[in-house]
């Protein structure tokens, strides 16, 4: 009795046994069991780009990289961060790989040597000058224009300052932020314009870091200051008084500071350029249509406050038009800081803007 109870107990668990490995090989051979608690909460914490690109019937379209550089301290919105910020480059294939910061004066070579794709939009008197020396790089799309509520570059002065006029200004210090540029070609033009001749040698240029320049002014090191603020700014601290903008001396043309490529980049993947192009002139235009938006995303970017972050007006669109390098061209020549004969076709292209349309 007592042994067939153990057959019997051994035969049950045997039973058990195969049972349950049964189970277990059905189990494995059917659907997947449901995730564990567990798993689901490493599942929804995963990053959302990772469950996006699950399905393998449905790959993820690998974006192009651009090298661009950071800006440092930026007082006026950058183009590069806020399209970035809103996705505008991604959905148009590029990633902004932002590479440290590039100096200004540096952007041609940094363009050209390839340790940047683009520039990030400087003044085009810059882009003139080195097509000029020899350098192979092509505009592709505007930035900036000028307006008169919101132009490029603005002179101020103390408020009591005996400064008016031009002619004012012969034998002043003038502080600039760099040395080249609108900062310096700006005061340079005004003279001109106005009947002082040969204005280089009529002012002395002293320059200094922006953030510091109505410090300086207000203790008399200098003048003059050159700055990128707005004059209802200046004039809403009732401390300085705007005596000239570029806006009084080229209009709306005078402000522009275009994108521009190496011609190798531009030949080797057109394509990309015009992509590049598209999300550029989207971006454009949104700030222009939310200008607080832009200078939020900036100073929250960088690091920097958003009241040093000023409004600016940019290219519709990001069409260029002949006269925004002429006007810079024909100043260039009558400094002799370029060698004359330099045409707008070899400063710029609109063929890659979605807006173009030839004739208009």
């Amino acid at each position: 009795m007592q042994l067939l109870f153990f057959r019997n107990l051994s035969n049950l668990f045997y039973l058990v046994i195969m049972a349950t490995f049964l189970g277990l090989a059905l189990a494995a051979c059917g659907e997947n069991p449901a995730p564990s608690p567990t798993a689901k909460a490493k599942e929804s914490s995963a990053p959302v780009a990772a469950k996006a690109a699950a399905p393998a019937s449905e790959p993820a379209t690998k974006l192009i990289k651009f090298k661009v550089p950071m800006p440092a301290e930026p007082s006026s919105p950058d183009i590069f961060v806020i399209g970035d910020d809103l996705k505008i480059y991604q959905k148009h294939g590029i990633a902004m790989d932002f590479v440290g910061v590039v100096p200004t004066p540096q952007y041609v070579a940094a363009v050209v040597s390839g340790r940047i794709d683009v520039s990030p939009g400087s003044h085009i008197n810059r882009t003139i000058a080195g097509v000029s020396a020899g350098a192979k790089i092509k505009a592709v799309a505007g930035k900036t224009e000028s307006t008169q509520r919101v132009p490029h570059m603005i002179g101020i002065v103390p408020k009591n300052s005996p400064i008016k006029k031009p002619v004012d200004l012969i034998g002043k210090k003038v502080g600039i932020p760099t040395i080249g540029g609108c900062n310096e070609y700006t005061p340079y033009a005004w003279l001109n314009k106005f009947g002082v001749s040969d204005p280089k040698n009529k002012i002395e240029v002293v320059v200094l870091p922006e953030k510091n320049l109505e410090q300086v002014l207000r203790q008399g090191e200098i003048d003059l200051a050159m700055t990128h603020k707005l004059p209802e700014e200046i004039t809403r601290k009732d401390e300085f008084r705007v005596v000239f903008s570029d806006y009084d001396v080229w209009g709306e043309d005078g402000g522009a500071t275009p994108f521009y490529f190496a011609t190798k980049f531009i030949e080797e993947r057109p394509d990309v350029v015009r992509s590049f192009v598209a999300a550029t002139a989207e971006t454009l235009n949104w700030a222009n249509d939310h200008p607080d938006g832009a200078r939020e995303i900036t100073a929250r970017r960088t690091n920097t406050d958003f009241n040093y972050v000023n409004e600016r007006y940019y290219t519709p669109n990001g069409l260029l038009k002949p006269e925004h390098a002429t006007v810079w061209i024909e100043l260039l020549e009558l400094f002799g800081e370029i060698k004359p004969g330099l045409t707008v076709d070899q400063i710029y292209t609109n063929e890659f803007n979605p807006h173009y349309r030839p004739g208009t």
